[in-house]
Protein backbone atom coordinates (compact mmCIF):
# COMPACT_ATOMS: atom_id res chain seq x y z
CA UNK A 1 0.00 0.00 0.00
CA UNK A 2 2.57 2.32 0.71
CA UNK A 3 4.93 1.35 -1.95
CA UNK A 4 1.53 2.12 -4.68
CA UNK A 5 1.33 5.69 -2.81
CA UNK A 6 4.63 6.42 -3.03
CA UNK A 7 4.53 5.53 -6.78
CA UNK A 8 1.31 7.42 -7.71
CA UNK A 9 2.80 10.84 -5.60
CA UNK A 10 6.10 9.96 -7.95
CA UNK A 11 4.26 10.28 -10.89
CA UNK A 12 2.17 13.37 -9.75
CA UNK A 13 5.38 15.69 -8.86
CA UNK A 14 8.03 13.81 -11.48
CA UNK A 15 5.98 13.28 -14.73
CA UNK A 16 4.23 17.02 -15.48
CA UNK A 17 7.87 18.39 -15.35
CA UNK A 18 9.33 15.79 -17.30
CA UNK A 19 6.98 16.03 -19.97
CA UNK A 20 7.07 19.68 -19.48
CA UNK A 21 10.80 19.40 -20.20
CA UNK A 22 10.28 17.05 -23.41
CA UNK A 23 8.00 19.45 -25.32
CA UNK A 24 9.21 22.76 -24.01
CA UNK A 25 11.32 23.61 -27.23
CA UNK A 26 8.42 22.29 -29.72
CA UNK A 27 5.23 24.59 -27.48
CA UNK A 28 5.00 27.68 -28.73
CA UNK A 29 5.30 30.68 -25.94
CA UNK A 30 2.26 31.90 -24.58
CA UNK A 31 0.98 34.90 -26.53
CA UNK A 32 1.22 38.06 -25.33
CA UNK A 33 0.12 41.80 -26.04
CA UNK A 34 3.22 43.74 -27.59
CA UNK A 35 4.54 47.18 -26.56
CA UNK A 36 4.23 49.62 -29.58
CA UNK A 37 7.81 50.11 -31.12
CA UNK A 38 9.59 53.24 -30.68
CA UNK A 39 11.37 54.64 -33.81
CA UNK A 40 14.95 54.70 -33.71
CA UNK A 41 16.48 56.24 -36.70
CA UNK A 42 15.02 56.84 -40.32
CA UNK A 43 17.81 57.22 -43.39
CA UNK A 44 16.97 57.58 -47.17
CA UNK A 45 17.24 53.29 -47.09
CA UNK A 46 15.59 52.40 -44.04
CA UNK A 47 13.10 53.35 -40.68
CA UNK A 48 14.57 50.94 -38.07
CA UNK A 49 12.49 50.70 -35.04
CA UNK A 50 12.92 48.96 -31.07
CA UNK A 51 10.98 47.54 -29.00
CA UNK A 52 11.81 44.60 -26.06
CA UNK A 53 9.57 42.03 -24.40
CA UNK A 54 9.60 39.53 -21.72
CA UNK A 55 11.62 36.11 -22.43
CA UNK A 56 9.41 33.51 -22.73
CA UNK A 57 11.73 31.17 -20.56
CA UNK A 58 12.88 33.02 -17.03
CA UNK A 59 16.77 32.72 -16.11
CA UNK A 60 17.83 33.91 -12.87
CA UNK A 61 19.35 37.03 -13.85
CA UNK A 62 17.10 39.51 -14.57
CA UNK A 63 18.80 41.37 -17.64
CA UNK A 64 18.51 38.08 -20.07
CA UNK A 65 14.60 37.94 -19.24
CA UNK A 66 14.03 41.11 -21.89
CA UNK A 67 14.64 40.21 -25.50
CA UNK A 68 15.76 43.12 -27.03
CA UNK A 69 14.55 43.44 -31.08
CA UNK A 70 15.51 46.06 -33.91
CA UNK A 71 12.95 46.35 -37.06
CA UNK A 72 14.52 47.69 -39.92
CA UNK A 73 12.05 48.48 -42.71
CA UNK A 74 12.41 49.78 -46.17
CA UNK A 75 11.75 53.19 -47.46
CA UNK A 76 8.93 53.80 -48.93
CA UNK A 77 7.23 50.57 -49.16
CA UNK A 78 4.02 50.16 -50.81
CA UNK A 79 2.14 47.53 -49.13
CA UNK A 80 3.79 44.54 -46.83
CA UNK A 81 7.41 43.06 -46.98
CA UNK A 82 8.66 39.98 -46.48
CA UNK A 83 11.31 40.08 -43.55
CA UNK A 84 14.14 38.09 -42.30
CA UNK A 85 14.95 37.46 -38.86
CA UNK A 86 18.74 37.60 -38.41
CA UNK A 87 21.18 35.80 -35.51
CA UNK A 88 23.74 36.87 -34.36
CA UNK A 89 27.15 34.64 -33.49
CA UNK A 90 28.27 33.38 -30.02
CA UNK A 91 30.14 36.59 -28.07
CA UNK A 92 29.12 39.57 -30.27
CA UNK A 93 29.43 42.22 -28.90
CA UNK A 94 27.77 44.41 -31.55
CA UNK A 95 25.41 43.78 -34.59
CA UNK A 96 27.10 45.32 -36.91
CA UNK A 97 27.29 42.46 -39.74
CA UNK A 98 23.44 42.00 -39.19
CA UNK A 99 22.83 45.55 -39.53
CA UNK A 100 25.17 45.39 -42.88
CA UNK A 101 22.82 42.24 -44.09
CA UNK A 102 19.36 44.37 -42.92
CA UNK A 103 20.53 47.32 -45.13
CA UNK A 104 21.32 44.66 -48.28
CA UNK A 105 17.70 42.97 -48.01
CA UNK A 106 16.26 46.60 -47.47
CA UNK A 107 17.79 47.80 -50.93
CA UNK A 108 16.09 44.41 -52.68
CA UNK A 109 12.79 45.19 -50.72
CA UNK A 110 12.52 43.37 -47.89
CA UNK A 111 12.78 43.57 -43.80
CA UNK A 112 14.45 42.61 -41.11
CA UNK A 113 14.23 41.78 -37.45
CA UNK A 114 17.42 41.41 -35.15
CA UNK A 115 17.13 39.58 -31.75
CA UNK A 116 20.09 39.79 -29.33
CA UNK A 117 20.18 36.46 -28.06
CA UNK A 118 20.57 34.95 -24.64
CA UNK A 119 23.16 36.38 -22.47
CA UNK A 120 24.67 38.85 -25.36
CA UNK A 121 24.31 42.71 -25.57
CA UNK A 122 22.01 44.23 -23.75
CA UNK A 123 20.95 40.88 -22.05
CA UNK A 124 24.68 40.71 -20.12
CA UNK A 125 24.17 39.80 -16.76
CA UNK A 126 26.51 42.53 -14.74
CA UNK A 127 30.02 41.68 -14.46
CA UNK A 128 30.35 39.22 -17.40
CA UNK A 129 31.31 39.40 -21.10
CA UNK A 130 28.76 38.76 -24.41
CA UNK A 131 27.90 35.75 -24.39
CA UNK A 132 29.90 34.40 -21.57
CA UNK A 133 26.97 32.16 -19.93
CA UNK A 134 25.43 31.10 -23.65
CA UNK A 135 27.49 27.99 -23.47
CA UNK A 136 28.59 26.55 -20.12
CA UNK A 137 30.05 23.79 -18.89
CA UNK A 138 26.74 22.36 -17.88
CA UNK A 139 24.24 20.27 -19.93
CA UNK A 140 21.36 21.80 -17.77
CA UNK A 141 22.33 25.25 -18.43
CA UNK A 142 23.27 24.62 -21.69
CA UNK A 143 19.71 23.38 -22.78
CA UNK A 144 17.75 26.19 -20.61
CA UNK A 145 19.88 28.64 -22.99
CA UNK A 146 18.87 27.03 -25.95
CA UNK A 147 15.65 26.39 -25.21
CA UNK A 148 15.38 30.24 -24.17
CA UNK A 149 16.90 31.51 -27.80
CA UNK A 150 14.57 29.07 -29.98
CA UNK A 151 11.47 30.75 -27.95
CA UNK A 152 12.27 33.89 -27.84
CA UNK A 153 13.08 33.86 -31.14
CA UNK A 154 9.62 32.49 -31.98
CA UNK A 155 8.56 34.87 -29.99
CA UNK A 156 9.88 37.60 -32.20
CA UNK A 157 7.61 35.30 -35.06
CA UNK A 158 4.40 36.84 -32.43
CA UNK A 159 4.94 39.63 -33.39
CA UNK A 160 6.15 40.18 -37.23
CA UNK A 161 2.71 38.03 -37.51
CA UNK A 162 1.16 40.75 -35.86
CA UNK A 163 2.53 43.91 -37.90
CA UNK A 164 0.74 45.17 -40.59
CA UNK A 165 4.42 46.16 -42.36
CA UNK A 166 5.13 42.83 -42.98
CA UNK A 167 4.48 39.83 -45.05
CA UNK A 168 3.24 36.98 -42.48
CA UNK A 169 3.52 34.43 -45.34
CA UNK A 170 6.63 35.80 -46.26
CA UNK A 171 9.17 34.67 -43.30
CA UNK A 172 12.86 34.17 -43.52
CA UNK A 173 15.46 33.52 -41.31
CA UNK A 174 19.64 33.43 -40.78
CA UNK A 175 21.62 32.29 -38.55
CA UNK A 176 26.23 32.88 -38.25
CA UNK A 177 27.81 30.28 -36.15
CA UNK A 178 25.54 30.16 -32.97
CA UNK A 179 22.84 31.87 -34.52
CA UNK A 180 23.10 29.56 -37.44
CA UNK A 181 22.73 27.14 -34.65
CA UNK A 182 19.53 28.42 -33.16
CA UNK A 183 18.36 28.76 -36.51
CA UNK A 184 18.18 25.15 -37.42
CA UNK A 185 16.15 24.27 -34.42
CA UNK A 186 14.12 27.46 -34.79
CA UNK A 187 13.54 26.43 -38.64
CA UNK A 188 12.66 22.83 -37.93
CA UNK A 189 9.88 23.51 -35.09
CA UNK A 190 8.88 26.85 -36.41
CA UNK A 191 6.30 26.13 -39.39
CA UNK A 192 6.20 30.15 -40.11
CA UNK A 193 9.52 30.04 -41.36
CA UNK A 194 9.40 29.98 -45.04
CA UNK A 195 13.45 29.45 -46.00
CA UNK A 196 16.29 29.77 -43.68
CA UNK A 197 20.54 30.91 -44.70
CA UNK A 198 22.62 28.95 -41.87
CA UNK A 199 25.95 30.37 -41.92
CA UNK A 200 28.25 28.42 -40.76
CA UNK A 201 26.63 26.03 -38.64
CA UNK A 202 25.92 22.45 -38.16
CA UNK A 203 24.12 19.90 -36.30
CA UNK A 204 25.29 17.31 -33.49
CA UNK A 205 25.88 19.71 -31.14
CA UNK A 206 27.56 17.18 -28.62
CA UNK A 207 30.23 16.33 -31.25
CA UNK A 208 30.53 20.25 -32.22
CA UNK A 209 31.52 20.98 -28.51
CA UNK A 210 33.59 17.77 -28.19
CA UNK A 211 35.66 18.99 -31.20
CA UNK A 212 35.41 22.97 -31.39
CA UNK A 213 38.26 25.21 -31.13
CA UNK A 214 36.11 27.63 -29.74
CA UNK A 215 34.95 25.99 -26.42
CA UNK A 216 38.20 24.09 -25.10
CA UNK A 217 37.80 25.53 -21.05
CA UNK A 218 34.15 24.40 -21.19
CA UNK A 219 34.97 21.03 -22.53
CA UNK A 220 38.14 20.75 -20.47
CA UNK A 221 35.63 21.09 -17.47
CA UNK A 222 32.82 18.61 -18.90
CA UNK A 223 35.91 15.93 -19.09
CA UNK A 224 36.74 16.58 -15.28
CA UNK A 225 33.00 16.18 -14.45
CA UNK A 226 32.86 12.82 -15.93
CA UNK A 227 31.44 13.56 -19.50
CA UNK A 228 32.28 11.84 -22.36
CA UNK A 229 30.59 12.94 -25.97
CA UNK A 230 27.87 10.38 -25.95
CA UNK A 231 27.16 11.52 -22.22
CA UNK A 232 26.50 14.69 -23.42
CA UNK A 233 24.79 13.75 -26.11
CA UNK A 234 21.98 11.86 -24.07
CA UNK A 235 22.22 15.01 -21.70
CA UNK A 236 21.63 17.67 -24.14
CA UNK A 237 19.47 15.51 -27.01
CA UNK A 238 16.25 17.56 -26.17
CA UNK A 239 17.96 20.99 -28.54
CA UNK A 240 19.92 18.54 -30.86
CA UNK A 241 18.50 19.78 -33.88
CA UNK A 242 18.46 16.80 -35.74
CA UNK A 243 15.70 15.24 -33.50
CA UNK A 244 13.59 17.79 -35.04
CA UNK A 245 14.54 17.97 -38.85
CA UNK A 246 12.62 16.29 -41.18
CA UNK A 247 14.30 15.28 -44.27
CA UNK A 248 11.14 15.16 -46.16
CA UNK A 249 10.94 19.55 -45.56
CA UNK A 250 10.73 21.47 -48.81
CA UNK A 251 11.39 24.87 -47.58
CA UNK A 252 13.96 26.26 -49.52
CA UNK A 253 18.01 26.36 -47.38
CA UNK A 254 21.47 28.03 -47.86
CA UNK A 255 24.19 26.69 -46.12
CA UNK A 256 27.66 28.83 -45.98
CA UNK A 257 30.09 26.46 -44.83
CA UNK A 258 34.26 26.52 -43.87
CA UNK A 259 36.39 23.66 -45.34
CA UNK A 260 38.97 24.17 -42.87
CA UNK A 261 36.69 25.14 -40.45
CA UNK A 262 37.78 24.64 -36.40
CA UNK A 263 34.70 26.18 -34.39
CA UNK A 264 32.06 24.12 -36.33
CA UNK A 265 33.48 21.21 -37.77
CA UNK A 266 33.05 20.44 -41.59
CA UNK A 267 31.56 16.75 -40.83
CA UNK A 268 28.84 18.45 -38.97
CA UNK A 269 28.41 20.86 -41.25
CA UNK A 270 28.22 18.27 -44.13
CA UNK A 271 25.60 16.49 -41.56
CA UNK A 272 23.01 19.65 -41.58
CA UNK A 273 23.33 19.29 -45.25
CA UNK A 274 22.31 15.79 -45.61
CA UNK A 275 19.38 16.66 -43.24
CA UNK A 276 17.90 19.04 -45.52
CA UNK A 277 15.85 18.30 -48.57
CA UNK A 278 16.05 21.43 -50.37
CA UNK A 279 19.24 23.00 -49.73
CA UNK A 280 21.88 24.88 -51.48
CA UNK A 281 25.37 25.23 -50.66
CA UNK A 282 28.30 26.99 -50.70
CA UNK A 283 31.73 25.51 -49.59
CA UNK A 284 34.51 28.94 -48.91
CA UNK A 285 38.02 27.24 -48.95
CA UNK A 286 38.46 29.11 -45.31
CA UNK A 287 38.53 28.50 -41.56
CA UNK A 288 35.12 29.60 -39.19
CA UNK A 289 36.63 33.19 -39.43
CA UNK A 290 38.36 33.93 -42.79
CA UNK A 291 34.88 34.55 -44.29
CA UNK A 292 35.60 38.21 -43.18
CA UNK A 293 37.24 39.02 -45.88
CA UNK A 294 34.21 38.49 -47.96
CA UNK A 295 31.54 39.29 -45.70
CA UNK A 296 29.75 41.83 -48.01
CA UNK A 297 29.51 39.42 -50.86
CA UNK A 298 28.54 36.71 -48.81
CA UNK A 299 26.05 38.54 -47.28
CA UNK A 300 24.52 39.83 -50.38
CA UNK A 301 24.34 36.20 -51.69
CA UNK A 302 22.11 35.33 -48.76
CA UNK A 303 20.10 38.55 -49.51
CA UNK A 304 19.65 37.41 -53.36
CA UNK A 305 18.79 33.98 -51.87
CA UNK A 306 16.01 35.26 -49.89
CA UNK A 307 15.04 37.91 -52.77
CA UNK A 308 14.56 34.83 -55.49
CA UNK A 309 13.05 32.33 -52.82
CA UNK A 310 9.88 34.77 -51.99
CA UNK A 311 9.68 35.98 -55.57
CA UNK A 312 9.06 32.03 -56.13
CA UNK A 313 12.31 31.88 -58.15
CA UNK A 314 15.01 28.84 -57.90
CA UNK A 315 18.16 30.07 -56.34
CA UNK A 316 21.82 29.14 -57.35
CA UNK A 317 24.52 29.66 -55.61
CA UNK A 318 27.79 30.58 -57.66
CA UNK A 319 29.90 27.01 -57.88
CA UNK A 320 32.85 28.80 -55.78
CA UNK A 321 33.95 32.16 -54.33
CA UNK A 322 37.61 33.55 -54.37
CA UNK A 323 38.28 33.78 -50.38
CA UNK A 324 41.97 34.15 -49.64
CA UNK A 325 42.70 30.79 -47.16
CA UNK A 326 45.25 32.52 -44.59
CA UNK A 327 46.59 31.13 -42.57
CA UNK A 328 48.68 31.48 -38.55
CA UNK A 329 50.72 29.31 -37.27
CA UNK A 330 54.49 28.18 -36.70
CA UNK A 331 57.58 27.51 -39.14
CA UNK A 332 60.76 25.40 -37.90
CA UNK A 333 63.40 24.17 -40.60
CA UNK A 334 66.99 23.32 -40.77
CA UNK A 335 67.64 26.46 -41.78
CA UNK A 336 66.03 28.19 -38.47
CA UNK A 337 64.55 27.65 -35.38
CA UNK A 338 60.93 27.73 -34.70
CA UNK A 339 59.21 31.10 -35.79
CA UNK A 340 55.49 32.37 -36.10
CA UNK A 341 54.28 33.25 -39.70
CA UNK A 342 51.50 34.38 -41.54
CA UNK A 343 50.48 32.95 -45.12
CA UNK A 344 47.91 32.55 -47.44
CA UNK A 345 48.01 29.37 -50.00
CA UNK A 346 48.83 29.81 -53.30
CA UNK A 347 47.58 26.52 -54.80
CA UNK A 348 46.32 23.34 -53.20
CA UNK A 349 45.76 19.82 -54.79
CA UNK A 350 42.20 18.50 -55.39
CA UNK A 351 42.15 16.40 -52.12
CA UNK A 352 44.04 19.25 -50.30
CA UNK A 353 46.58 16.72 -48.97
CA UNK A 354 49.47 18.72 -50.82
CA UNK A 355 49.83 22.87 -50.38
CA UNK A 356 52.12 25.72 -51.34
CA UNK A 357 52.09 28.69 -49.07
CA UNK A 358 53.78 31.47 -48.90
CA UNK A 359 54.11 33.10 -45.38
CA UNK A 360 55.73 36.12 -43.60
CA UNK A 361 58.08 35.88 -40.85
CA UNK A 362 60.33 37.78 -38.96
CA UNK A 363 62.98 36.17 -41.10
CA UNK A 364 61.79 37.47 -44.34
CA UNK A 365 59.61 35.60 -46.94
CA UNK A 366 59.29 31.94 -46.59
CA UNK A 367 57.48 29.99 -49.84
CA UNK A 368 56.78 26.77 -48.33
CA UNK A 369 55.36 23.54 -50.59
CA UNK A 370 54.54 20.08 -48.45
CA UNK A 371 51.72 17.92 -47.75
CA UNK A 372 49.61 17.46 -44.61
CA UNK A 373 50.24 14.91 -42.29
CA UNK A 374 47.51 15.70 -40.13
CA UNK A 375 44.72 18.79 -40.05
CA UNK A 376 47.19 21.32 -38.95
CA UNK A 377 50.76 19.88 -39.47
CA UNK A 378 52.47 19.84 -42.90
CA UNK A 379 56.19 18.50 -43.85
CA UNK A 380 58.03 19.79 -47.19
CA UNK A 381 60.50 22.53 -48.18
CA UNK A 382 61.09 25.93 -47.35
CA UNK A 383 62.60 28.43 -50.02
CA UNK A 384 63.77 31.17 -48.53
CA UNK A 385 66.01 34.37 -49.57
CA UNK A 386 69.22 32.59 -49.21
CA UNK A 387 68.64 28.38 -49.68
CA UNK A 388 66.14 25.51 -49.45
CA UNK A 389 65.52 23.64 -46.50
CA UNK A 390 63.31 20.84 -45.29
CA UNK A 391 60.68 22.06 -42.49
CA UNK A 392 57.48 21.82 -40.42
CA UNK A 393 54.55 23.99 -40.50
CA UNK A 394 52.04 23.84 -37.33
CA UNK A 395 48.91 26.21 -38.37
CA UNK A 396 45.60 26.60 -38.60
CA UNK A 397 43.48 28.22 -41.15
CA UNK A 398 41.31 31.32 -40.15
Amino acid sequence: MHKAVALILAIIVFAPTSLAQGSRIESPPDKIEFASPILESETELVVEYTLTFPSPVASKYPANNEVPIRAFIPKGRASKVPVVVLLHYLGANNQKAETSLANDLARLGMGSVLVALPYHLGRTPPGYRSGELAIQPDPDALVESMTQAVLDVRRAVDWIASRPEFDSTKIGLAGTSLGSIISTLVYAIEPRISASAFVLGGIDLAHILWHSSRVVKQRDRLRRLGFTESKLREAIAEVEPSRYLNPADSRPTFLVTAKFDTVVPPTDAQKLAESLANEKILRLNTGHYGGVFIQQRVQRLVARFFEETFAGKPFEPPKSVYAPTVRLGGISSTDSLVQLGVGFDLWRSSNDRFVSTLFATPRGPQLFFGGRVDQSISVGLFAGPRKVSLGVVWSRVL
